[in-house]
């Protein structure tokens, strides 16, 4: 496995950690990211020693999302670099000039783009060995991509989960909100754009335990070390047969089409409002004026 950039991996004992390590862009999503997962999670199922898959994130929160300086806010400068092939739709000034008003939009490049990363995402779904998450401060947009991706989830009571872009700039392109919460929960979650709290994420189902934030990193610890007790084998085919059920429901079908619709939001009158927005103020302050109205930090804070 070539030198990681944007996380870490090591193996201790039974448990292999990947641990996303950006912390001063908490720990926001770049190309590179969703190609190293799936690189990382490839590592630990070839590992005969390896019976389960730690995810986390290193700094104040496990991810913020993409990484808006590179998708919104430097939209309109030409940060080419030589890290893809020149042309192809990774390409960034491919990307800065199929995202601009004033040229036309060729949504596949669009998808070409996103479905690699959603592919990237879902290679912790699809993983042989099980993946456990850990997610204390914030777990954002596409960051909710990987932790939804895994298949249980342990979260810090106060820590933040949800998918704002629902309200500007964003569709869920692994779209597993629905086989996690059910029709009716998700849509509450999608209609809003609120987030949980870790401890409604626990109420709703969303993840398996919520704990106090100091109190995390034991009951973490405690469930790896209670499923890598298991044999390997038991492991993929309880995973198999249980992933067996989603896939039914159609699953593939809907993260097309929500991959298709990400890309469709950018190119709204909102969406380039959003984008013009981030560019002039920061991604920060346009992310602010989105969600400000909506005064939510969990459903325990909604009023109406």
């Amino acid at each position: 496995m070539t030198a990681l950039k944007t996380m870490t991996y090591e193996v201790t004992g039974r448990i292999a950690r990947i641990t996303l390590n950006r912390p001063a862009r908490g720990n926001g999503i770049t190309l590179d990211m969703p190609r190293e997962m799936a690189a990382c999670v490839e590592q630990a199922n070839l590992d005969p020693a390896v019976h389960v898959i730690a995810l986390a994130g290193n700094g104040s929160g496990f991810c913020g999302g993409y990484d808006l300086v590179d998708s919104a806010q430097d939209m309109t400068v030409d940060n080419t670099g030589d890290d893809w092939p020149p042309g192809s739709p990774l390409d960034p000034l491919v990307q800065r000039d199929n995202h601009r008003p004033d040229r036309t939009w060729d949504p596949m490049t669009d998808y070409a783009m996103m479905s690699r990363n959603m592919r990237g995402f879902m290679s912790l779904f699809h993983s042989d060995k099980p993946v456990v998450c850990k997610v204390h401060g914030f777990c954002v947009a596409g960051g909710t991509d990987m932790a939804l991706c895994s298949d249980l989830l342990v979260i810090a009571d106060d820590a933040k989960i949800g998918y704002p872009p629902a309200r500007v700039w964003g569709s869920p392109t692994t779209s597993l909100w629905f086989h996690r919460l059910g029709l009716e929960k998700a849509k509450r979650l999608l209609f809003t754009g609120d987030c949980l709290s870790g401890k409604e994420a626990r109420e709703w189902g969303l993840a398996i335990e919520s704990a106090p934030p100091e109190q995390l990193d034991e009951r973490f610890e405690a469930l790896l070390a209670r499923i890598a007790r298991m044999p390997i084998n038991q492991l993929m085919m309880m995973k198999l047969l249980l992933n067996q059920s989603v896939m039914q429901q159609g699953l593939h079908t809907t993260q097309i089409l929500g991959t298709v619709f990400d890309g469709i939001t950018r190119h709204t009158p909102e969406g380039y409002a959003f984008q013009q927005r981030a560019a002039e103020a920061g991604f920060k302050q346009a992310v602010r004026e989105r969600d400000e109205p909506f005064g939510d930090y969990g459903l325990s804070s909604f009023k109406g």
